[in-house]
This record gives C-alpha cells, structure tokens and sequence, in this order.
C-alpha cells in the first residue's frame, strides 16, 4: 500500500507522515478496544478528554510553551483569526500594526479595518511580496493594541527567518505554515496561531497560544465562539470540537517527539530547503525564484521556469507525475511553480524532485 504513495506538494493540506497513517489506520475500527472509531465517540468521554489533553501536554513540551499562556483549540483555520484577533485585542486603542508582507497578511488587514484601523507598518505589495524590509524602516506605532505578521506566507514564499522586534506593543503571530517546523520564543508574542494542515495534521482544527492576561479583553460585540476567554475556559470544548482532526494531530506530536521534536524538523528543513534552491540557483536562471535570498521560505518554495514559460510549467508539472510528484503548480493568483516542504514531506520527495528539475533542464533548456 505504501508503494502507491505519491510525493505531494501541496500547500495544504499536505502530506502527513506514512507513520501516522498508519497509526490511525490499525485503529480506525477501534480505537485503542474502545469498539469505535475516535470520530464516532463523545467529546465529552474520558477517552477523548484524554487525548486532547495529552495533545496539549505535547505542544507545550515541543514550543517550550510558559506556563502563563493557555493552549486550546478553535475552528475555522487561521481566516477566521483575521477576525478573532482584533475583535479580542484591540480593546479601547482601536488601531493595530500589521507587517503585510504577502496575500494571508493583506486578508489580514483588510478583516481587521472591519472592526478598526489596520496600520500598515510594513507594505510590500508594491514588490509583489517578494520581499521583507528592513525592521529600521518599518512604522510602528508604540500607542498601538498589537502588531500582527504572517510568520511565513504560503503563497509568495516570504519568511521571517526571525522574530520582530516591536518593543512593549503585544506582538501577535499567524504561524500556520511554518508552525512546529522551528523553535519558537513564545514568550515575545502575546498571541500565536495556526492552522493544522500543513505542520500539524489535517484541516478543521486550529491551535491557538495567547498569553493569559491578555485574555477576557473581547469587545462587547465579539461573538462567544470567537472569545479566547470563552474556548480557553472551556478548554477548547464549548461544543464539538473538530474530534479527528484533533485525534490526527496527536499522533502527529507524537511522531515528531520520536523524532527528535523540534530541532530535527528544523535541521530536515534546512536541508529540504537548501537542496531545491542550490537546483533553482544553479540552473543558470531556467528556474528562478522572485523572493530575496534573505526571507525566502523553508516551507513554500515558488520558482518560475524558462522565465514564466506556461507551456514549459505544464510540461513540467505533467511529466513530474511520472516520477509520483503531484500538486506543484502554483497558486492560481501568482502561477509558475511551487513546492511545498512540510514536515511530513520526506527528503527522497525533494531529492526526486531536484533530480527531475535536472533532467528536464537538460532536456527543455534553449
């Protein structure tokens, strides 16, 4: 059954580890001589209270998370953050910065100027989000309620290889696409979150990580399900959560502390990361990728062939299928190529596809 894998590149969801599917696999019928599939049961039984707590136990143990910030969980991915953020931090100040520095960014902003002013302290969309300015040019307010940024944006491929420095102003952090694949330090930011699906298990299920004193500030208008107060204290269960994707991630966490945790999955992406952009690089420009060396992705990986050629890009994406490498195009608002690198994409997976670029390099170059 393995043997039918293909290598998938997609930004999400992704791939997850053979080894967790196949964990989930042997107790799909029953888990664990329950007599049921985990999807089936009570979120209110000891049997699942069991597994979200230790999921929690084991995301505070992997991000070294302090003891005064709560973990729980929420739905609606990390689009519905947009919202959740400044309907529970803006408070009285009602204004906030944002580093928009790619497309989640810019949905970020524009959600937020629903509910007051979304400062621009960052802009880069002039560069087509290719790019992070430099923090001395950034215009951040010291009277503002938080400055949001997107960690790594998953469809330009611009990543913060470190963490903004913003003074006292809470600093609050969509780390949904590079989330559990590098070490984290929790305490400078007073809110974290992330969707699953790509570092962390399959869709439904988001993970939020806020700083206890900064909870219970929601305005008046903020609907319960949106509250962190209200899900913190409820522990993530004031209704059914989502049961199986919760149930996926735990087997995720789990695989990634046997696998050595954090630090493992940040050298893999170091490697993953630096063997696809050394073919890009060294293709003598028949790849290129448009994001500055400086803030490219480890995750998201964009490149261009035979400079934007769209019949060569098709070409290319038909005849990797033939070596089981699928989902590669691009998104559909910037096109070209690109491969996503999570967790759970292997390394034969990226020295498959390098292999590839070489050979049709070899074959297409004029």
């Amino acid at each position: 059954m393995a043997d039918e894998r293909v290598f998938n590149f997609s930004a999400g969801p992704t791939c997850l580890p053979i080894e967790v599917l196949q964990e989930a696999q042997q107790d799909f019928l029953s888990y664990k001589g329950t007599g049921m599939n985990v999807m089936e049961m009570s979120h209110r039984s000891k049997t699942f209270v069991d597994i979200t707590s230790q999921s929690e136990k084991d995301i505070r143990e992997l991000l070294a998370v302090p003891d005064d910030y709560k973990v729980f969980y929420m739905q609606g991915g990390a689009t519905l953050q947009f919202a959740s953020v400044p309907l529970n931090l803006l408070g009285s100040k009602g204004k906030a910065d944002y580093l928009m520095t790619g497309q989640w960014g810019e949905k970020a902003v524009k959600e937020c100027k629903k509910f007051g002013a979304a400062q621009l302290a960052c802009d880069t969309k002039a560069t087509k989000y290719t790019t992070i300015t430099d923090p001395k040019e950034w215009k951040l307010d010291s009277e503002a309620a938080y400055v949001h940024y997107c960690a790594n944006e998953t469809v330009n491929g611009v990543e913060f290889h470190y963490t903004p420095e913003v003074g006292a102003v809470p600093l609050v952090a969509d780390m949904s696409s590079n989330f559990l694949s590098r070490p984290i330090d929790v305490a400078k930011h007073t809110l974290i979150y992330a969707g699953c699906q790509k570092n962390a298990g399959p869709a439904g299920n988001t993970v939020v990580i806020a700083k206890a004193d900064a909870l219970g500030k929601e305005m008046a208008t903020c609907p319960s399900m949106l509250s962190y107060k209200f899900l913190a204290d409820a522990d993530s269960m004031p209704n059914t959560p989502a049961c199986y994707s919760i149930y996926i991630m735990g087997l995720y966490l789990k695989y990634m502390k046997e696998k050595g945790g954090v630090a493992y999955f940040n050298e893999l992406a170091d490697k993953k990361a630096g063997m696809l952009y050394d073919a890009i690089d060294g293709s003598d420009g028949f790849y290129a990728c448009p994001v500055d060396k400086h803030c490219r992705s480890r995750m998201n990986v964009p490149f261009t062939i035979g400079g934007g050629d769209e019949a060569l890009e098709k070409k290319f994406q038909e005849e990797a299928k033939k070596v089981k490498l699928f989902t590669l195009a691009g998104h559909r608002s910037v096109g070209g190529i690109r491969a996503s690198l999570y967790n759970g994409m292997p390394m034969e997976g990226v020295e498959t596809l390098v292999s590839h670029m070489k050979s049709f390099m070899e074959e297409n170059a004029k």
